[in-house]
């Protein structure tokens, strides 16, 4: 809840998850399953639009959905809708595996935009926080941001979307699964203005909110500013920025701060919003 929020639905939102965690793996996606759960009851419009939605989020992501089911139960045992999308894609033949155990010492980080923005939409929309300025959320499809590296023949060690815990929770599987230390610096880190002063009023650590449009690579220190370039040609990612490196350790994620200070940031315990995807 809610199905439907600033910047996006739970259309838009099923078609990018599943399009993104491909695209993660290094695969091209292209075909989805759609599973439906609905209350009865559920307005005919509203089930319209979240169709439109996720029709207009697959041509966008090159993809097409081309099976599913539909079910329905009882009012007030699906919190309006429910939908569950799986779907496939190709990896070429030459593409090393992608994932944490590739990522090595010397590495750079480099982060594909803003953060925190799908987590503050999401959360303002539900407790019916107004801020100053309206919050969008960054739910996208990363074919663009993604794709081109892979293209240009980049030898990406490890691709991660900040979905659950955020950008911080990430790199800290990351770092965990590989053996080694991740060093970022919070100024390098884009946030935009409204979210950040939101999440200072919230109490909550930009860091550690979810994202549903931006990604992480991790790839060769050497390669990473031509990463940056080929990202910011699409508007996904056109903020992106080298933010950290990764040295050999111990599994830990340390923050260089804005007062020449360094702090460890540890796992989160639970989440600091609850998530809708």
């Amino acid at each position: 809840q809610p199905i439907e929020f600033p910047g996006g639905d739970i259309g838009s939102l099923g078609v990018h998850g599943t399009v993104n965690d491909l695209l993660m793996c290094g695969a091209r996606p292209l075909h989805l399953s759609a599973g439906f759960v609905l209350e009865a009851g559920l307005p005919i419009e509203t089930l319209r639009r979240i169709v439109g939605s996720m029709r207009r989020s697959a041509d966008a992501a090159g993809v097409r959905i081309v099976t599913g089911d539909t079910k329905v139960v009882q009012a007030g045992k699906a919190d309006g809708l429910y939908i569950n999308t799986a779907g496939v894609g190709a990896v070429a033949p030459e593409t090393e595996p992608i994932g944490p155990v590739a990522v090595r010492p010397g590495d750079a980080v480099v982060l594909s935009g803003d953060i925190a923005r799908h987590g503050i939409a999401v959360m303002a929309e539900r407790e019916g926080l107004a801020f100053e300025s309206a919050i969008l959320s960054d739910s996208a499809p990363l074919n663009e941001v993604v794709l081109p590296m892979l293209e240009a023949g980049l030898d990406v060690h490890c691709l991660r979307d900040l979905t659950r815990g955020g950008l911080a929770s990430a790199l800290i599987e990351i770092a965990e699964a590989a053996g080694v230390d991740i060093r970022i610096e919070e100024s390098a880190v884009p946030v935009d203005d409204p979210v950040r002063g939101a999440c200072e009023v919230l109490g909550l650590d930009p860091l550690y909110v979810a994202n549903e449009g931006r990604c992480i690579a991790i790839l060769p220190d050497d390669q990473a500013e031509r990463a940056v370039g080929l990202m910011r040609c699409s508007e996904a990612g056109k903020d992106a920025a080298v933010i950290g490196r990764v040295s050999a350790g111990r599994g830990q994620l340390s923050a260089g701060t804005g007062i020449g200070t360094e702090r460890l940031i540890p796992m989160i315990s639970g989440e600091q919003l609850p998530r809708i995807c």
